[in-house]
């Protein structure tokens, strides 16, 4: 059953355009939302959240309009996002007090586990964390009211590699159960390879893939050779080239692969197809007015 359904989301700003959003997420998978920063994930999950208005398009959760029953929604989502800021001046029990009135389902006993388990002071200000720490603390709110979604925008920023391993291993816990779906935005590709089910890759405000991990990875493929043998025909089928003293590497679907039968062919990494997207011209029809 699908959790989450996202059909033709569209935001426009004066200098950036979110373009035609679609995907959906199943009941016990993780989703890495990937993209370089300013790409569009952050106006993604607010636009999906209804915390900006998109113009267009249909945000279904829990089989419910996002529109129609949004406060009925929002009991069973664990969300955390950014402006941690905004809370520094308040302790850290005067939050989850006011907090945990908005929840029917609070759960006082899970609240002190992972308050216990984040080894963190609830007799703190926000204001006193490390970026990492406050990280932990929202996440700490956002698993104490037994949400069956949980969005989390940049999670594992400001973490350390440790930090970050224990982090992925309470998202895998928390959708093992077959029932519980997590929807996550990161640049950490490192991090994808390690828990994501599926991945949703947005550039420049439009998606160019959403699939099961391997085979998003293996929809591509990087050819390397020297610029003379490309003709125009090769050129036109390149997402983007890396020019060297010693030749060339491309990124290329994988479908156009009998294309290029006379160069030298690797596997990319998730990483690499960031990368080389990141590179590309973009289609004036998507891009930012």
């Amino acid at each position: 059953m699908p959790l989450l359904e996202v059909e033709h989301l569209s935001k426009r700003y004066p200098r950036f355009t979110l373009h035609d959003v679609s995907f959906t997420l199943e009941e016990g998978y993780i989703m890495g939302f990937i993209g370089v920063n300013g790409a569009g994930k952050t106006t993604t999950l607010k636009s999906l959240l209804n915390m900006v208005h998109p113009e267009s398009g249909d945000v279904t959760i829990f089989g419910k309009s996002m529109t129609d029953h949004e406060v009925a929604i929002k009991q069973d989502l664990g969300i955390v996002l950014g402006d941690k800021d905004m809370y520094k001046s308040y302790q850290i029990s005067k939050i989850s007090d006011v907090v945990s009135r908005f929840y029917a389902k609070w759960d006082s006993d899970a609240y002190r586990y992972y308050l216990d388990r984040f080894d963190i002071d609830p007799e703190k200000k926000v204001g006193e964390l490390s970026e990492g720490m406050k990280t932990k603390y929202f996440l700490t709110l956002a698993l104490s009211h037994h949400a069956q979604l949980y969005i989390f925008d940049e999670p594992t920023s400001g973490l350390d590699p440790a930090a970050r391993d224990e982090l992925l291993e309470i998202f895998q816990e928390i959708v093992e159960d077959g029932r519980h779906s997590i929807l996550y935005s990161t640049h950490i590709t490192s991090d994808l390879e390690k828990c994501a089910d599926y991945i949703l890759y947005i550039d420049h405000g439009t998606i160019i893939g959403s699939d099961n991990k391997e085979d998003f990875i293996a929809g591509y493929a990087l050819v390397k050779g020297n610029t003379d043998q490309l003709s125009e025909r090769h050129r036109s089928r390149l997402i983007a080239m890396k020019q060297h003293s010693y030749g060339f590497s491309a990124l290329i679907k994988q479908t156009d692969l009998p294309l290029f039968d006379e160069f030298t062919v690797d596997s990319p990494t998730m990483e690499d197809i960031m990368i080389y997207h990141a590179k590309r011209e973009i289609p004036h029809e998507y891009a930012a007015v």
